[in-house]
């Protein structure tokens, strides 16, 4: 069986579990896919890691694409994402519908847990930062190097975890109480691009196009990511 790598963020994660085996199905091409932080990918690329497709933040994607290690040709937006914020399963739901109601629970809860490497942590410090209560929350944050903020939830060592909707809706046990206010941010899009040197270009350019299709929109959807 042809085998395609795919380097990932973890954005996509909870999507891709059943996309790539829809595709495996229909093409008989299985796809090898490693999630991480864009961040850490960029740093993984640059130091010369191989692969066929990748897909990163937008601004992540159009470095590569301005390194030449990615095509230009071809690449697409796949999905937008929001950053959340999430609490235990079970646990009252903060009032988070205002930027002054989002600013009262942040400060009330024991700790927030956020990324340090993800797309959504570099936002919330600058959030944070914004709101004036970035020395009070850091006093008790629990920021996680890499992975899923919200099994600090499952853990006991949080009380919210702060991170894309589509990366908090992968562990099990927690509830999403919804999206930061729209106003206070700018969705993050997800982009994928051919790499250059593809080992495989002929089927990694067939996983684009199906990932960039209509019909993966459902699922896209139910894993917390907007088309």
């Amino acid at each position: 069986m042809e085998k395609i790598r795919m380097l990932s963020t973890l954005g996509l994660m909870g999507a891709m579990r059943s996309l790539s085996s829809a595709f495996e199905t229909a093409t008989g091409i299985h796809v090898d896919a490693d999630f991480a932080p864009t961040l850490a990918l960029l740093r993984r690329l640059r130091d010369g890691e191989a692969a066929d497709l990748v897909i990163l933040t937008r601004e992540g994607l159009d470095e590569m694409i301005g390194e030449g290690r990615v095509l230009a040709g071809g690449a697409a937006d796949l999905a937008r994402s929001f950053v959340g914020i999430a609490v235990r399963a079970g646990q009252m739901h903060p009032d988070i519908s205002s930027e002054a109601a989002l600013r009262k629970s942040l400060l009330s809860a024991r700790s927030v847990a956020y990324s340090r490497l993800g797309a959504s942590g570099v936002y919330f410090a600058r959030l944070i930062a914004q709101m004036g209560i970035a020395a009070e929350i850091n006093a008790k944050a629990t920021i996680v190097a890499q992975g899923f903020t919200a099994e600090r939830l499952v853990t006991g060592e949080a009380d919210l975890a702060v991170q894309q909707i589509s990366e908090l809706k992968q562990v099990e046990g927690i509830e999403v109480v919804g999206p930061i206010p729209h106003d206070l941010q700018t969705p993050a899009v997800f982009s994928a691009g051919r790499m250059a040197n593809a080992k495989h270009a002929e089927a990694a350019g067939r996983l684009l196009r199906y990932l960039a299709s209509p019909e993966v929109v459902p699922v896209l959807r139910q894993s917390g990511l907007e088309p």
